[in-house]
């Protein structure tokens, strides 16, 4: 789990230099990349993949709004470097080396996972902002 968590910091500090995030803020990105992994990895023994990421995702944009609020930088600095370790990068391989290969049955599952984990994605950081505005409207 260590290696992991250390893998997952580095590959976000690592997108965070290859975006050109300002300097300050490449440890923010590797902390959000790092928690979101741990949570991912944390729940996907007990449920789904899909709901892991999702769960994940939501994570990373929370911490994400913290931090631009902190460090007075745009979320998603943050947030893009975040959710690297969570892309489904290898499965979209995979589905295409199956369509190269003519295994279509197996490129199309695949395909459709790595959609529906994008798809999460996507929807965690939505929520993550929804929640936020709830917060802040409440506290009006």
């Amino acid at each position: 789990m260590l290696a992991q968590l250390i893998t997952s910091f580095i590959a976000s500090v690592g997108f965070g230099i290859i975006f050109n995030a300002p300097r300050r803020s490449l440890f923010q990105c590797g902390i959000g990349g790092m928690l979101g992994w741990m949570v991912y990895v944390l729940l996907y023994t007990h449920i789904n993949p899909i709901a892991a990421t999702l769960f994940a995702t939501f994570i990373v944009g929370g911490i994400s709004q913290i931090f631009a609020r902190i460090y007075k930088t745009p979320i998603i600095i943050f947030s893009v470097a975040g959710v690297i370790p969570l892309v489904p990068g290898g499965l979209a391989y995979n589905s295409m080396r199956n369509f190269v290969e003519n295994d279509y049955a197996a490129a199309t599952a695949l395909a459709a996972q790595a959609a529906m984990l994008s798809g999460s994605i996507a929807l965690g950081l939505v929520l993550s902002e929804v929640f936020n505005q709830m917060i802040r409207r409440a506290a009006r």
